[in-house]
C-alpha cells in the first residue's frame, strides 16, 4: 500500500515538486525503517501524515524559519518534527537529537534517502549539545519545567526572524497547569486554527520566547 502525501498539499500549496516527492517517499521510508526500529506505534503508521507529518508542520504555520537559521530538534525520536520541517525548509541547518542510537540511525537513513542536506543527526541527550542555535523545537518529550533546563543557554543572542529567537513546541491537552509550574513566559497557538482534522482540537504550537 503506497499512501501519498495529499494532505500536506491541502495546507502547504507552494511546495516544489522535489518537496512532494521527498514528503511522498516518507511513507514507504518509514514503513521499512519502523518494520526493523519501532519508532512509530505499529497502528499509527496509516496515520503518519496527519499525526506526525501534519504535526510537526504546525510549527511552519507559526513561524517561517529563515535561510541560514540553525534549529535544534531535541528527543526527536525517528525524525519529528525535524525532517518534515528541513523538506519544507531546504536553506535552514537542522539538527536531530536523541538519546537512543538505533532512533537516530532512522533519522540519518531518512534523511539520506531524502538526499536533505541540511540535517545532521546526533546520539546525544539535549545536555550534552555545545552549539547555539536560533530555535529550538521539539514534541512532547516530557513537561515543560523538566524540559527548558536541558536547553537553557543554547540560544543565539541576535533574531532575524519576525519573533525572538525560542523554543517551539508541540503539544496536546491542557497545559495552563503545566505552563504555570514551569513559571515561563510561554504563548500558546491552536493547531485547530491551521488544520481542520480532528486530531489537532487539543494540539497546540507552545512558543517560549528566550
Amino acid at each position: 500500500m503506497e499512501i501519498k502525501s495529499t494532505i500536506i498539499q491541502k495546507y502547504f500549496k507552494d511546495l516544489s515538486e522535489q518537496q512532494i516527492n521527498q514528503f511522498d517517499q516518507l511513507y514507504s521510508l518509514y514503513s521499512f525503517w519502523n518494520a526493523q526500529i519501532n519508532v512509530i506505534s505499529r497502528k499509527d503508521i496509516d496515520e503518519l501524515y496527519e499525526r506526525h507529518i501534519l504535526h510537526s508542520l504546525g510549527i511552519a504555520k507559526f513561524i517561517s524559519f529563515k535561510k541560514g537559521e540553525k534549529v535544534l530538534d531535541v528527543g526527536t525520536g525517528g525524525g519529528f518534527p525535524g525532517i518534515p520541517l528541513a523538506i519544507l525548509f531546504p536553506d535552514t541547518q537542522f539538527h536531530l537529537v536523541d538519546s537512543i542510537g538505533k532512533k537516530i540511525k532512522v533519522v540519518t537513513e531518512v534523511a539520506a534517502a531524502l538526499g536533505l542536506t541540511n540535517v545532521k543527526a546526533s546520539h546525544l541527550r539535549a545536555e550534552q549539545v555545545t552549539d547555539k542555535y536560533d530555535f529550538v523545537v521539539s514534541r512532547a518529550v516530557t513537561r515543560l519545567i523538566d524540559f527548558y533546563p536541558w536547553v537553557q543557554g543554547k540560544f543565539n543572542k541576535t533574531s532575524n526572524n519576525a519573533i525572538p529567537n525560542g523554543i517551539l513546541y508541540l503539544k496536546g491537552g491542557e497545559l495552563a497547569e503545566e505552563i504555570e509550574e514551569s513559571r515561563l513566559k510561554a504563548e500558546l497557538y491552536p493547531l485547530k486554527d491551521y488544520f481542520e482534522e480532528e486530531f489537532f482540537d487539543t494540539k497546540y504550537v507552545v512558543y517560549i520566547p528566550q
